[in-house]
This record gives C-alpha cells, structure tokens and sequence, in this order.
C-alpha cells in the first residue's frame, strides 16, 4: 500500500509544495544512513522528509494520511527496541521544534521536541531544576523521543517518568490535527471535531475501570516501571479522554500521533551529592537491600555485577579495589544529594545505618569530594562502553531491558544469570536501577549466521516465560517495545488488556498508518526478522553499536552525514564491495560520499568524547583520504612541505593582495567577484568574506632577544597560519597575533625565543588532516627537533599560539617538551607577574574542539571570567565548521555549524575570543562581532605588577 502510493504523481506534486527539494530524500545514500537507529534492526525508508516546523507537519500528515501512506518518526535516533525504523515514509525532525519556555521558578518548562533532553537541563539550570526523565541517552534523545517512549533513568524511577511529569502536550494526530491539552479554547475545539475519537476513548476507560480483574492487573503492572505495550494505566488513572489520549501518546512510540511539545513539571536539582560504592558477597544479598533504602533519601543505586565491575577494572582512574573482589560480589553506587552541607550528612548516616545489617565487603563509606565522586560514577558509566567494545567484530550488542519486583529480584537475577549462560552467551554484563528492580544486561549474539539467530529466538522464548510466568515482570521497563517486543505484549499481557491496546490504534490511528508494527504486530517472529548486518569493515570503527550518541557534537549533522551514519554508508559500502552482486548501488553510494562522507567531515574527533566506545569518525575519513590521494597529490603534498617558507610568503602575498582590493573594491563588489570565481573555479579558489584576514608581519617580529639563558625565558612556536594570517578588517588598528602574543610575553616579563628554522616549521596537522601521513609526520618531526633545541631539552616551557597545532604536538611530539596554548600558560604564569583587572564589558567565548579534547572548557571561562565582567558561553555552539581551510572551500558547513550562533549572543556581548585564528573567522562572520585570540582580552584587562618565576 506505501510503496505504491509513495510513487504517486500527485503525491509527489503536493509534497513538493510542502517542503523544498533539498529535504526530500529518496536517494541510495541518505535513505540508508538516516534510516538507521540505535536498535538491532534495518529497514531502508523509501523516502526521508527533514520536516522543520509543526505548520509542515500537520501538511505532511494531513497528505500521507489522504494517501494512506505510513510514516514514521525520528528525530535523536537513540531508540533501541526497532520503533524508528521504516521501509515507507521516514519523517526526521533533526534540528528542528527547538523553542522553549520556562516559569519564573523554574518549576514548570515547555520544550519544543526537537531539544536534546541535555540541552532541556542546561537551560534549566540556572534554576535549580532538571527534567525529572534521565535516560543514559539524555545528551542525545531529544524531547520527542524522551516521552514518546516513557523513558526514566537511574534516578526517581516511576515517580518523576515522563508519565508522572508532563503537564501537557502539544499533539498532531495522523489526519493533521493540532491538540494542545494545555489550551482550553484548543481542548474545546477538539471535543467537537473529534467528539467520535474521545466517546470511544472513553468508553475503553470505562470497561477498563469496571473490569475489576483487568483494573488490577494494570495497577499491579504499573506499579512496576513498564513500557512493554500502551499505557493503559491512562484508561484508569483519568476521567477525562482528552486527558487520556495525553497520556496515552506517553510510551506509544510515535504509533499513535507526533508530539509536537511538552510542558513538564520540573524536578530540583540539588547542588550538594555524595557518593558511596558499597560491594556485597552475591547478588541476592545486594538485592535483599532494596527495601531499607527506599526508606532513606537515596537518590541512585546502581547495580553491578562481577562482570561489570570486571570489565572496567584495569582502565585509568578506576578504584585498585576492583582487581581484588571475589568471583560473586557486586557493587551498589549509591547516590544522596541535598540543598544543605548538615542534611547531606544526615542522609549519608541514615543509609549507613541502613545498611549496617548486612554483611558488606567493605565498611560503607561516603565521599563528597568531587574527584572521588566522578571516579565512582566513571566506573559505572563505563560498563556499556567496556561490554560493547570487547564484543567479537562482526557481533550485534544488545542491551535487554527488564524490571522484577523487590521480593524476587534477587532469585529472579540468579536465574537471568544461569539462562543467559545456558544459551552459550559469554562476557555479558549485568546492571541495573536497584531500587526500581529496573535491570539491564548487555549480550553479543552472532546474527550472520542462522545458527546466532536461532539461539536468540529460543533465548527470548526463555526469558519471556521466565520473566512474565515465574516472576510477574516487565519485558521492558523503559527502552519500549518497539519490534523487539510486539510478538510479546499479549503474553505479558493477556488477551483482555491486549486486545484494549488493539483498540486504542484503531480509536487514534483508524488507517493505521502511523508507525505500523510497532508496539502492535500480529507477527509472531517479526523480532527475528530484518535483523541489522554489522560486518567486520575497518579497526576503527568495527566497534561501532550505530548509537547515536556521537552525532549531537557534528557540525555537518545539519547539512550531510553525522558520524553514525558515515559508519553506516561506510559499512554498507563495504560488504557491497565484498559481495560485488550490487555495483550500480555500490557505485552511487560512493559517488555521494565523496562530498556528503568525505568533504564535509570536519575531522575534528569531538564525535570520540561522546562515543560510548571511543570512535573517532575523523581518523576513519583521514584513512578514506589517505588512500584516495594521487601520486600527483603526494608529490605536491611532499613540495609544500619541503618549502613550507615559500608557501607562507607566498599566502602572505596573496592574503595583502586580497586585503588590497577587498579597500579598494568594497565589500558588496569583493563578495561578488569571489562568489563568481569560486563557483566558476569548482570550489578550488577559495570563498572570501569579510572577515577574511590580510597577509601577516614580517619576519623581524621572530627575532629573538636572546638564545634562552635564564629561568624566565619561553620559547614561542607562531604557527604557520598564524605567521600567513595577519589582522582583518574587523581587528582595526589592533596588530597581528603573533605580535600581540609577543609584545603580552614581554609585558609579562620573559624572555621570548623562536626555534630556528622557524619559516620552515609547521606541526604537520595540516597535511594529516587531508590523508598526507608521512608529509604530516616528517613536518613533526622536524618540529620536535627543533622546539628540543630551543628549550634546551624542555627546560624551557614552549608556548604555541593555537590549541589545534597544540594537541597535535601533544599527540606527536616529544614528551619531554613542556608544551602549552595560550590558556593554560597564562593560567599558570601570569597571576603572579601582571595584575588582572575585570573590564566592565560582556563578551563571548568559544571553546576549540581541540582545547575540549584537551578539557580546557572551564580553564578558559576561568581565564576569560578573569579579565570580563559578563562572559556569554553560547551551549548550542560545539565544533565551528571551519576545519582548517573547509571554512574558505566548503563554507556551508561552517555555516551550518555555527547557525545558532547569533541568536545565542545577547546585544550587549561587544567581541569574542577563542585559540584558533581560522575557528576566529567563521565565528566572526556568523555572529556579527569580531572574534579574536584570548590574548587581545588577556592584554586588555592585565598590567604590569612583579615579575615572578618558574
């Protein structure tokens, strides 16, 4: 029925009246790549639609819904259980609903659906408060999604779920209705255009509520976290059926209607914590705790088992004490937090003494320290991250999702232990919520072959007798039920109550074109079918689960591919490859990665620091350009390194030669003139605009005052962009970088070196940036040789004037150099040589994706806090885009990157500062202020006040 309407002329007639060409999606590449999710599961979309606005999604429901064509929705793609994924019409939100509002207390937030649950939190703050839902995915799940499948998370368990939190909700059913639950005049409308739909809503709440037998199974499964099915506990928990379909839509995973906002009721975030990781004999015992501590104030308790606790134990900063634990011990992570320093205390001492009856390995012990406390958490945040990286390649990872109540847990886990291990699964890990019975397990089934997918059928079967029959648990507890659990709910649920949800679709959904098959499936092997093939295709990304996480710190992710889905099509690519019986879609797969994979990676590595397993998608591209280069390519990549004083006199050149004509021209003739060359030139000659720099100083700026003789002498490497880059329009009667970062050394008391050879140095990023390894390395290398020389084998302290160039002289460089940024040698060394004054001005900040790798996040607001009054850190900003020279080549990116820019920057912020001369470009142009090095602010709120030494 969709495939055949989807082709239809006067559908593809109407749907372009709705949405632009460019967010119409049918091609090889991107049904693939945005057609992927978290789950275990694949289905390619026919179509994806980038919808924007709640306008276009009413038009475009209202359209599939005349068409009878099914649609499914996404938006963070974290969803594990198969609920995103479709072969008919993909309806991906992205970036878009991203509006919010707040109460003046905070206690109330209404989020549009397309913010992370991440950023929810941030603007919620400065309040005091956060969302009550916090699944592990919170950085990436975006509201939508969050609510779409009831999500939780280790604290507040049932009781602060989105079901317990929303206060309203903006809908848009599958016709293109708009309800919002909040609205009366919307409330009354909707009575009356859809008064069928609510007298059968209310009729199902009324056989519910007088069905005894059935009114208390559904309060005894709820009592329980459950997502396994629809929320039925709605039909009893409210009167009113406007109140029901709001609650319903919670947990439906998008079969039943797009939720366009959510109002919730905010939880307070306390500021004080502490922590305590208190280890047991056995499973049963650590589970028998369940009950005291849900009489104390506790708000975590995490669960680990031996395996857990195993396979973090011999990564960095992990607690010694795990190494010497007993085959059967698990650990709890147990939180507290509180307002006041007197009541944390009488917290901790109440669950101390709560647990003084049991027989613990250890003393129970609490930490408040901060250090301590990321330590403990480090542990259990990385279990998934040890479990889904130790898996053999090729193998899925999949993370089951179960909940048991308190008086069994203990033999239930017993028994979930000796079944996994009776079907041959091995290096499993089992954790959980200990206070919810909410219990997770991790597990590596072999899908390529038939045998792998036997196993798990007859294991499912297992466990579902297990957990429903033997101990009345829930088969999901809060990942949802997806595909993987649709030929399940009647099991869980019994025929009386299924057959409830059965009409619950038929009541929202009557042409059942939302999300078909999920949640709802009379396919009794559906969870067996359109399993996701992960074949083994390269060491740096074979680990990969496709999660998702990675992708909210993508600058491209708003214009091509995200790192997951550059896995994907690579992965994809590859077995074609293998298999060679698809050439033709081989061959477009690879034409458009070219520029979508290749060209408009970043290759910044940021997508690493939010990966659960450490992937940087960054080195997989450098590797793809590595082997793409010519011979032709290699040569010239080999004279420019051999002649890199040249180049840099020569870009010096060109830069005062464009500088020249943008005076003389004008800014409206330069733009023109360089956008005809640029499009007429392929993109080969670069793209100005206007904050494009001139050519940089001289060479009588590196002059040294002397070879580095005393304790106050540091040894100052000017990058090569920086000695090609000069000052731009913007900078007015500023100088140059590399003059204002010499005249602040000077007034800061130290004798400034350069290392010889200094027109010949380059630290080689820039070459390995674009595939060239070797040129890259033999540039670090003469680099090192260098820098060794002039600080006398590290005695001396080497300053760089840009965190990129920095990092990768910290990845590749001697380590007995002593290097540093301008941050982090200011910090150290200026407070007691110049005396910081705070300027009576707002500025903003921008934190390098190299200086985030480094975690000089804080140290640069501390620095910039020194020198400014006000200082504006946008939180929507991560990566800019620029990548070197992508910025002038491929601009849209940047572009991209840095959209929320502008309206993150209040009026009254006057400039920017950041540690990246070419990052410092694009956020000029996209802000509207000009951006420069710290140093600029550092020289402008410092005086001279002593000299002090090393």
């Amino acid at each position: 029925m969709g495939r055949r309407n989807i082709n239809s002329k006067k559908f593809w007639q109407q749907l372009k009246l709705i949405l632009p060409d460019s967010r119409i999606f049918t091609d090889t590449l991107y049904t693939l790549a945005k057609g992927t999710d978290a789950g275990f599961y694949r289905l390619i979309p026919e179509m994806v639609l980038r919808v924007e606005s709640e306008k276009e999604m009413v038009r475009v429901l209202e359209l599939c819904s005349f068409f009878e064509i099914p649609v499914t929705f996404k938006s963070g793609g974290t969803s594990l259980s198969g609920q995103t994924i479709t072969n008919s019409v993909l309806i991906d939100t992205g970036d878009g609903f991203s509006d919010f509002k707040i109460s003046p207390d905070g206690q109330y937030a209404r989020f549009q659906s397309g913010i992370s649950g991440g950023l929810a939190n941030a603007r919620l703050t400065s309040y005091g408060r956060k969302l009550g839902p916090s699944p592990a995915s919170i950085n990436s799940a975006r509201i939508g999604g969050i609510v779409s499948n009831n999500a939780s998370g280790a604290s507040y368990g049932i009781r602060y779920n989105s079901y317990n939190t929303v206060e309203s909700m903006r809908i848009v059913l599958a016709d293109g209705t708009v309800l919002d639950t909040g609205d009366s005049e919307s409330r009354r409308s909707f009575e009356k255009t859809h008064s069928g739909m609510l007298s059968q809503l209310k009729d199902l709440s009324k056989s519910a509520r007088s069905n005894e037998g059935v009114r208390k199974k559904i309060q005894h499964k709820f009592e329980l976290k459950n997502t396994c099915g629809y929320g039925v506990n709605s039909l009893i928990d409210f009167e009113d059926p406007i109140d029901v379909l709001q609650h319903l839509m919670i947990g439906s995973e998008g079969t039943l209607g797009f939720i366009s906002e959510v109002s919730f009721k905010t939880v307070r975030e306390y500021g004080l914590k502490a922590t305590s990781m208190v280890f047991f004999k056995n499973i049963k015992s650590a589970c028998e705790a369940i009950l005291p501590l849900r009489g104390c104030s506790v708000s975590a308790a995490e669960l680990m088992d031996r395996n857990a606790l195993r396979s973090v134990e011999n990564k960095s900063g992990m607690p010694p004490v795990l190494k010497t634990l007993d085959e059967e011990v698990v650990a709890l992570l147990i939180e507290t937090s509180a307002e006041e320093e007197d009541l944390l205390y009488t917290r901790m001492k109440e669950i101390e003494e709560a647990l003084n009856f049991f027989d613990t390995v250890y003393p129970v012990e609490f930490t408040t320290d901060k250090d301590e406390y990321n330590k403990l958490w480090k542990v259990r945040k990385g279990l998934f991250t040890s479990a889904a990286a130790s898996r053999p390649k090729g193998t899925a990872c999949i993370i089951e999702d179960l909940a048991f109540r308190a008086e069994v847990l203990g033999d239930a886990l017993v028994d979930l232990k000796k079944l996994i291990e009776e079907f041959g699964y091995v290096g499993y890990v089992i954790w959980g919520h200990l206070l919810d019975g909410n219990i997770h397990f991790v597990m590596m089934p072999d899908f390529n072959k038939r045998s792998g997918v036997e196993t798990y059928c007859k294991f499912m079967e297992a466990l579902v007798k297990m957990v429903v029959h033997k101990y009345d648990g829930s088969l999901k507890a809060e990942h949802g039920t997806g595909r993987n659990m649709a030929p399940f709910v009647r099991e869980e649920w019994g025929e009386e109550i299924y057959d409830l949800m059965k009409k619950i679709k038929d009541v929202i959904d009557p042409r059942g074109i939302l999300n078909p098959g999920v949640i709802i499936n009379d396919d009794p092997e559906i969870h067996l079918k359109n399993l996701k093939p992960l074949p083994v295709a390269h060491d740096l990304i074979d680990n990969c689960i496709e999660c998702g996480f990675c992708e909210i710190n993508c600058p491209s992710r708003g214009i091509t591919l995200t790192p997951r889905q550059r896995i994907v099509a690579y992965r994809e690519m590859h077995r074609l490859s293998l298999e060679g019986n698809d050439k033709d879609r081989l061959s477009e797969l690879k034409k458009r990665y070219n520029y979508d994979g290749d060209a408009t990676c970043a290759t910044d590595g940021l997508c690493e620091l939010a990966c659960p397993v450490d992937i940087n998608t960054g080195k997989l591209i450098k590797d793809l350009r590595l082997d793409g280069n010519s011979s032709t390519g290699n040569k010239v990549a080999s004279w420019i390194a051999n002649h890199m004083s040249s180049v840099t006199l020569s870009g010096r050149f060109v830069l005062g030669v464009v500088g020249g004509a943008h005076r003389v021209l004008g800014t409206k003739v330069m733009s023109g003139v360089s956008s005809f060359l640029f499009k007429v030139s392929g993109h080969r000659i670069p793209l100005w605009n206007p904050n494009m720099p001139h050519g940089g100083p001289s060479y009588s700026v590196y002059e040294s005052n002397g070879q580095g003789s005393g304790k106050d002498t540091v040894v100052y490497f000017p990058t090569c962009i920086n000695r090609t880059m000069g000052k731009s329009a913007d900078y007015g009667k500023e100088m140059a970088v590399v003059e204002k970062t010499r005249q602040l050394l000077e007034k800061a008391g130290f004798n400034v070196v350069f290392p010889e050879g200094l027109k010949n140095l380059c630290c080689g990023m820039a070459f390995d940036s674009k595939g060239f390894k070797e040129q890259g390395l033999r540039k670090a290398k003469e680099l090192d040789q260098a820098l060794l020389k002039a600080s006398q084998s590290g005695k001396y302290p080497v300053y760089c004037d840009m965190s990129p160039c920095l990092l990768r002289m910290k990845e590749t460089l001697s380590s007995e150099l002593d290097l540093y940024e301008p941050v982090e040698f200011i910090l150290k060394y200026f407070p007691d040589r110049l005396h910081f004054k705070k300027l009576n001005k707002k500025i903003a900040i921008h934190t390098t994706c190299s200086s985030t790798k480094m975690g000089l996040e804080n140290k640069l607001l501390q620095l910039a806090q020194m020198c400014a009054e006000g200082v504006i850190v946008p939180d929507e900003v991560g990566c800019c885009g620029w990548a070197g020279d992508r910025g002038f080549t491929h601009p849209e990116l940047n572009a991209s990157a840095l959209k929320p820019l502008k309206r993150q920057l209040p009026d009254d912020v006057e400039s920017g500062y950041s540690t990246s001369r070419t990052c410092e470009i694009g956020l000029s142009l996209h802000s509207g202020i000009s951006y420069k090095s710290i140093v600029y602010l550092v020289d402008e709120a410092t005086e001279k006040y002593n000299t002090g030494s090393f």
